[in-house]
Order: structure tokens, then sequence, then C-alpha cells
């Protein structure tokens, strides 16, 4: 090869250094052909400068593959003539076979390098081969040796060897004979694992299958054990199976021991403790489903499911909950619930087993795995509330509750508020779907329900002969049945605002006074996981209100209706006085009467409606969402009422009301007449009562208020404003709870109810008991007789006019008339006030208006209309026993009046506008008899201050 290399290179100098042909002279200087001389490439690789050369590595890189075949046939030199053109570079050339001798330079060096490196291995390993000759020889040296050795102890010593073949077979023997037993042993073990899971011993189980599985994987060299194998395979994979139908019956009965038993069988399986959260998570799911299916569908006959129609792509479940029959709607719920709190309850104390192990590790260390699965618990609790709430929820919203009785359907609230509360207990779940489900259901109910009741209460007032319902004197209304489950929150209101009356009733960070009691009026106070750890259900008692037997009306035996205040129906709690915000004190009967032998004035109709807001109380206390719509029809029932007694007992009031009215009661009547009453008119034969509204009441052709004898019906007067009173009363009992149930937002506008509406009551007594006055008093006949007397006398005459004494005798009349209706009802202090200071109001008035038309007047007239009135005034005061009597500053002012000058007169009547324009002419008519021109400029000032009036 290198005799080829060596002609190559000859043949490729002399190819360069071959002259070129001369060329002849054109004439032209050889300086226009100087060209910059191209630098002469060397062959030889020495003479290459340093700065141009590559790296080692580099050259190593640009190494052809080629060069590195490993065939014999690969000639070098045809494979670099092979790259040469047809046309020949020498420049090419020459930098080519510079670049091989570079990196034939660079392999040389590489090679040598590596041989340095690798000498002292090389001659380490040639000693190594070396010495394990040396050692092969000694083995084989002793090998022959020992041979040799082993044929003389054949030779001498044969006898020996037989008995260690015997010692031998001895031993295969017992071999045998103790795999044999092992068999027996594997062939056995079905019974003794059955033995271990019934004794629930599940982790001797699991190691006793373990142990026989190595055992078999030891001896499968036997054909036996060989299929015994798989049958210990398909024996882990039942026992796999039972442990997790085990798993799934604790979703409804957990038991500690039982699942520590689980959870070291798992731990022997190697099963993470996670994956077993994900799985007994699953059956928890599972037996939600089930459990809920299984109860709907046990209350559900298969004709009702077939009638259903279609069901293809529907919910199953949602589908038998349309199809439970009205009448076993709340057994169904009763039992759904129950079974939903025992898995609820299982899975509480699966959480709480979790946290004791990991109390339990506090000292060695916290397990990591133990730590995620609490944590995944947590997360899960969540899943399954809402699980939960989604299936009661459904068998709700798919439920017609708008027939159900009062008593059902807050049967119903009670259940669905107790699992609620369940929830708020289980994970502080507020459960929104089971709140919306319920509100749904309860504002349909609830507004038939309320259309109903008016409609019953307009009957109740139109049939009404409003005769008093005899009750005990210690009557309230937390002895109705209907206010039991509200009871102890009411008397907690109350004890509350007794200690601290100084506190707002309600704040921000106020606890609401029935907190400590369950909202569905039960003794239970919530710790339903651990009141009911052992046994029973939250939803096995107290969602039936026990009725307990009211013993509220007097008996007959004692007529006086005086009863012990110390009676067995009342608490101590009540029997304590309180004071109210006036400073008034007043005892736990809501002020009852002031003299205690007689009962609180109240009608059948006011027993109604005390029993209706019992009930209200109860569906607002189980629906806080909706709670200011159910107590504004609760007020609804109060402003009927009062609408019916001002229209049955003031409508026949014949003098003018303009002061008998005050400004709450025109508004609180007028509003309730524009949002409640409905009155068509009479053309209008296709009537369509308005959502809301009802129809004008009409009394009771049975009361009748025109005989005189019984001063116009003033019994039925007083038992109709009285127990309205009576009712106003129990109102505000209940505002400080009312306003408690209410959002913030909505308790201005009950605040405002109460303020107008309830303090309104007892400004009705003025118009009602005047109605009685008014035509009691023949008030004509009066002012007859005043308009035949001489006003006009020279002299002061010594006795009152005789229509003094026709007022007076009519007044005793009516005395004994008040006398014969007070042994019919009990007449209070303040109805014998408002009807004595009528009867001021109406002689007072009578006679102002009968001076008035007196057309002439001397001074001895003057002075005997205050004889008159001076002598009505002192036999007055004795019957009526007012001092002072009301409105006789209204005759002494007018009658003083004539005594007047001209200018002062003028005065007087600018600041006396609450006199008529007819008792101010009559007065001026008197006074400027004889001055017509001051008579007529008087009556001008009364006709501006007239227009004045008007103009407003």
């Amino acid at each position: 090869m290198t005799n080829k290399m060596d002609e190559f290179k000859q043949k490729i100098l002399g190819l360069i250094n071959k002259q070129p042909p001369k060329i002849p002279s054109m004439g032209f200087d050889d300086s226009n052909y100087h060209f910059p001389q191209m630098p002469t490439l060397s062959i030889n690789s020495k003479t290459a400068q340093d700065s141009d050369r590559p790296a080692d590595q580099d050259i190593l890189e640009s190494i052809e593959a080629a060069y590195f075949s490993m065939n014999d046939d690969f000639d070098i030199c045809r494979f670099e003539l092979s790259k040469l053109t047809d046309t020949l570079d020498c420049d090419q050339i020459q930098r080519d076979f510079k670049n091989l001798k570079q990196q034939h330079s660079v392999v040389s060096k590489k090679v040598l390098q590596l041989i340095l490196e690798h000498q002292n291995s090389c001659n380490e390993e040639f000693k190594t081969i070396e010495d394990i000759l040396e050692q092969v020889k000694d083995t084989l040296n002793d090998c022959r040796e020992s041979r040799k050795q082993l044929a003389i102890a054949g030779r001498q010593f044969s006898a020996s060897l037989g008995i260690l073949a015997n010692y031998r077979k001895r031993k295969l023997a017992q071999r045998l004979l103790g795999n044999l037993n092992m068999i027996k042993n594997l062939h056995s073990f079905d019974k003794r694992c059955e033995q271990l899971l019934n004794d629930e011993d599940y982790a001797g189980a699991i190691t006793e299958l373990k142990t026989c599985q190595k055992i078999a994987i030891k001896y499968r060299h036997f054909s036996c054990v060989a299929a015994l194998t798989y049958k210990l395979q398909e024996t882990l994979e039942n026992t796999d199976t039972q442990f997790d139908r085990i798993l799934a019956q604790m979703c409804y009965h957990f038991d500690k021991d039982r699942y520590s038993k689980l959870q070291a069988a798992y731990d022997l399986l190697e099963k993470s403790q996670v994956a077993m959260i994900d799985n007994i998570h699953v059956h928890y799911i599972t037996a939600i489903y089930n459990s809920s299916f299984n109860i709907v569908n046990s209350f559900v006959s298969t004709g009702e499911i077939m009638d259903s129609g279609d069901n293809s792509g529907k919910n199953p479940y949602k589908t038998l909950c349309q199809s439970v029959p009205q009448d076993c709607f709340i057994p169904c719920l009763a039992q759904l619930c129950k079974v939903l709190f025992k898995i609820v309850l299982s899975y509480h104390k699966l959480i709480k087993w979790y946290y004791n192990q990991e109390e339990g590790q506090s000292e060695n260390g916290l397990d990591i795995e133990l730590s995620m699965s609490k944590q995944k618990l947590d997360h899960n609790v969540v899943k399954i509330w809402d699980d939960v709430q989604r299936k009661v929820s459904s068998l709700l919203l798919n439920a017609d509750l708008s027939t159900y009785k009062f008593d059902q359907f807050v049967q119903v609230l009670r259940t669905v508020h107790r699992l609620i509360q369940v929830g708020e207990e289980f994970c502080s779940s507020k459960s929104e779907d089971l709140q919306e489900s319920i509100r749904k259901q309860s504002v349909c109910y609830f507004k038939n329900y309320h259309a109903q009741r008016m409609d019953e209460l307009k009957i109740f007032m139109e049939n009404e002969i409003w005769e008093i319902c005899p009750v005990k004197p210690t009557f309230n209304i937390l002895q109705l049945q209907e206010f039991k489950s509200v009871r102890s929150a009411l008397k907690n209101c109350k004890s509350s605002s007794q200690i601290s009356p100084t506190v707002p009733a309600y704040s921000a960070n106020s606890t609401d006074c029935s907190s400590c009691h369950s909202q569905d009026g039960s003794n239970i106070t919530a710790n339903y996981f651990i009141r009911y750890t052992l046994h029973g259900t939250p939803f096995d008692s107290g969602l039936d209100e026990t009725i307990i037997e009211e013993d509220i009306l007097a008996m007959d035996n004692e007529g006086s209706g005086y009863y012990s205040e110390d009676s067995e129906e009342e608490s101590e709690e009540l029997r304590k006085d309180f004071v109210d915000e006036d400073g008034t004190k007043q005892n736990h009967q809501l002020e009852k009467h002031v003299h205690h032998q007689k009962s609180p004035i109240l009608t059948n109709t006011t027993l109604s409606v005390l029993r209706q807001v019992g009930k209200y109380l109860q569906m607002s206390r189980l629906l806080k969402p909706i709670s200011y719509q159910i107590i504004s029809c609760m007020n609804q029932l109060f402003d009927f009422y009062l609408y019916c007694v001002h229209l049955f007992f003031a409508a026949d009031l014949t003098v003018s009301g303009n002061s008998l009215y005050s400004e709450e009661l025109i508004i609180t009547l007028r509003k309730i007449n524009d949002n409640l009453i409905f009155e068509p008119v009479p053309q209008e034969q296709h009537i369509q009562i308005p959502e809301g509204r009802i129809f004008k009441p009409s009394m009771s052709l049975m009361v009748d208020l025109q005989k005189p004898e019984k001063l116009h019906g003033l019994a039925e007067r007083i038992v109709g404003v009285e127990s309205l009173v009576f009712l106003a009363k129990q109102y505000e009992f209940l505002q400080e709870y009312l306003e408690q149930l209410v959002p913030q937002t909505n308790r201005i506008m009950l605040q405002q109810f109460f303020a107008q509406n309830i303090a309104s009551v007892s400004h009705l007594r003025k118009p009602v008991y005047m109605a009685v006055v008014a035509q009691a008093f023949d008030l004509r006949q009066i002012l007859l007789s005043m308009s035949k007397i001489n006003w006009e006398v020279k002299e002061v005459m010594s006795q009152h006019n005789s229509y003094i004494d026709m007022i007076l005798r009519e007044v005793q009349i009516f005395r004994l008339r008040l006398e014969e209706v007070a042994h019919k009802v009990p007449i209070s202090n303040d109805v014998y006030r408002v009807l004595w200071e009528s009867i001021a109001h109406i002689v007072t008035h009578t006679l102002v208006q009968g001076f008035s038309d007196a057309k002439k007047c001397s001074n001895g007239g003057r002075a005997l209309m205050q004889l008159d009135f001076t002598q009505f005034l002192s036999k007055f005061e004795k019957i009526s026993s007012l001092r002072p009597v009301p409105h006789k500053e209204y005759v002494e002012n007018y009658v003083r009046a004539f005594y007047l000058p001209e200018m002062e007169l003028e005065k007087w009547i600018r600041e006396h506008k609450e006199y008529s324009s007819k008792h101010l002419f009559g007065l001026v008519s008197c006074a400027c008899q004889n001055n017509k021109k001051s008579r007529q400029r008087l009556l001008q000032v009364i006709e501006e201050a007239e227009k004045n009036i008007l103009g407003r």
C-alpha cells in the first residue's frame, strides 16, 4: 500500500510541475498580466501552519466511516481515486492530501496514546491469567489425587458406603412424609379459613391464606399442589369479595371493632387506605341510592307505576317518587329519612374512628396515609350529604301536598327541617336543595292555605253573634295546642327581655332566643349523632305533636270566673311580673283585666284567629326563607278582624267622626280597604275576585244593634272591640319573637305594622262607643228644647233650664242600661271612661250647638248658659265619676266669648278653629246684635277662614 501511495504522489507531482506551453507575444506588457501569486500548498504536512490546523478531536470526527471498515477487500487508494472528478484540480488534490496526512497523524497519535494508557491494565490482566493458570493446575492435581484416594476408599470401605446409602434413603422417606403432611394441611385450608371468617378474624384468615400460598409455591412441583394454587388464588379473590360485602354492611351500621379487623385485613392484602376510602365511598353512594329506591318502591304499587306511562329515558327513582300515593307520602318520607340518617350516622362514626386513630398515633408520629385518608373522608362528606338531600328533594318535589291538612303539612316541614339540622351537624351544610324544594312546596301550599283561612275567617265573622267565649282568667295563648312548638322559645324571649331590658331585641351579634331549641318544636337540641348513637333516629318520635288537653274554658259551676293565678297550667316563669317599655307593670297574662275575677273578653272567632296565629308561627319558624310572607299573611288575619269590627259597629255612627278617628286609624282602615277588601260593582255580572282580596263581609242578622233598651247592641260592641284589643295584645306579646323570625330587611315593615295597625286598635273605641252614645241621646229633642229658651233675660235666674234635666235624665237612663249590660259582659275601666267621655263629648257639643242657635242673647242669658252648664257638670260628675269632665272647656270658652270686646272677639275667632262656622256665626250674631257693621266684618273673617280650611 505504501508503494502505491508513493507512486501516486510522483504522478501528482509530475502533473503539477509540468511546464505549460509557450504563447506568442501579442504586444502587451507583462505587467498587464501581473496577478497576485496564490499560496503554494505543500504536500508535506509538517510545513503546514499550526494556526490553520484544526483541533485533533475535530480531525478525528471528520474521518470518513469507510476508513474504519473491517472488510479485508477495502482498497484505500481506489476509494480516494474514486472521489476524483474528470477534471483534476491540483489545489483540491493538495488540500485533500494535506487533510489525509493530518488525519493519519492524529490517528497515529491517538492510537499511541491509547496503547500507553492501557499498557498497565494489559499487563495486569496477563498477570491475572497466569495466576489462574497456576490455580487450575493445582486444582487438577487435587482432583487427580482425590480420585486416586476415592478409588482406594472404595476398595477398602464398601460396607460403610452401604450404611450411608441407607441413611440417605431414610432422609428421603422423612422428607416425603413431611411433604405429604403439608399437602394434607393445604387441603384442609378451606375449613380453617371459613372458621376464621365466621369468627370475624379477617386478619387471621388472610395470614392463613398467604401462608398456604407460600407453601403451595414451594411445593408446586407436585401436581396436586399445582392445582391447589389456583384454588387458593380463587379463595383469595372470594375473600376479598366477602370483605367488600362486609364493608358495604358498614354503611348501615358502623362497628368500630369490626372495621378495625377489616382495616388490618386490608393492610395484609397490601391495599392502601386511600383506595379503601374510595371503595367505601362508592359503597355509601350505592347504599343511599339502593335504600332510597327500595323505601320508595315499597310504598308504590306495581299498577301505579304501569299507569305512569312510558318511563323510557327517565330517572327510575324520580318515576317512583311521582307514583307514591298521597296518603303514603308522609310515612314514606319519614321512613326514607330514618334509613338515610342511619347511613349518615354510620359515615359520621367512620370519620370519628379515623380521627381517634390519628390522635392515637401522635406519640409515634403522624401516619401520612392515615392523614390522607382522613382528608379524603372530610372531602367526601359533602358529596354524601348532597346525595342524601337530592334523594329527599326528589321525593318532595314530585309530591302533591296542596290538599294536605295543616297538621300533615307541618309534619312534613318538621321532618325536612330536622333533616336539615342533621345536615348542618353532619357537615355544616345549609342543605340548599332541601330548603329550595320545601320552599317551593310551602309557597304553593301556603298560598292556598291562607286563602282558605281568610274565607273561613269571613264566614266566622259573618256568623259571629259577638258573645263572650268563657275562658279562665289565667288564659293566655301559650296554653293553646297550636303554640306548643313555640312555647319554650316565647318564654325564653320574654325571660331575656326581663333580664336585660335595655338590650335591643335583636342585633347582628345576638343569638336567636330559639337557638337552643329545635326549630321543629321538639325538645331535641341537635346533637343527633350523640343521642342516637346506639339506637333510634330523630324521625322515630317527636314529629307528631302530642295532643295535650287544653284547659282554657271556665267551668259552668264557677260563675264568677275566678281562678287562682298559681294554677298548674302556669309555669313559675309565667307567674313573674315584667315591665313594659312604658313602665307600666303587667303580669304574664298580657295586661289581664284589672278585676282578677273577670276573664279576658274574646269571642270564638278571636280564639280561632289565635289558633291560626299559632299555626302560622309554626310554619314561619320552620320556613325561614318565606317567614316574612307567612307573618304578613298572619297580620292579614288581624287586619281583616279589625276591618270587620269597624265595619259592623261603627257604620251607624250618626255624628261627625272627624275628631273621633286618629290619623293612624284612618290610614290603617284605608290601607286595609285598598289592599285586602274587594267590593264588586252591583251591576257587574261576571265577578272575578282579584288574588289576595276578599269580599266585603256583612254582619250576622242575629245581631241586633237597634234596640234602645240594650243601648243599641252595646254588649255586642264591647265584645267586638275588646276582643280586638285582646287580640292586639297577643300580637304585641309575639312582636319580639316575630322580629327575630323575619330577615333584617323586612323588620322595619313589621315594626311599622305594630306601630300603626296594632297601635290604632285602642283608637277604635271612640267611634264605636260614640255610635252607641249618639243614638242613646235624643239630640234633636234637646236642641228643640234649647231653641225655646229665651236667652234675652234681664236678670240672672237661680234655676237652670229644663233641657238640663232632660239631658241628665237620659244620662241616668244610660247609666241604668249600662249596669244591665255590665251584668252580661264585663266592662273595663277603659271602656267606662271612653263611654262617659263620649257622653261628655256629645253633650258639650250639643250644648254649644244649642247656644249657637240663639238669635239674641243678653248678659243675663249668658249667665244662664253658664248656670245650666255648671248644673250639668255637677250632676254629671257624680253620675260618671269623671273628674274633670272632658270637653268642658269647649263650652266654657264659647260662653265666655260672648263677653269679649269686638277686637278681642276677632282675635278669638282666628285662634279657636275647633268651632264650626255655624257656631261662630251664632256667636257673632249675638255678640254684635246691635252693631251691624262689626257683625258683617266678623262674619267675613269667618268666611275667609272657612275658605282657607277648604282650600287646604
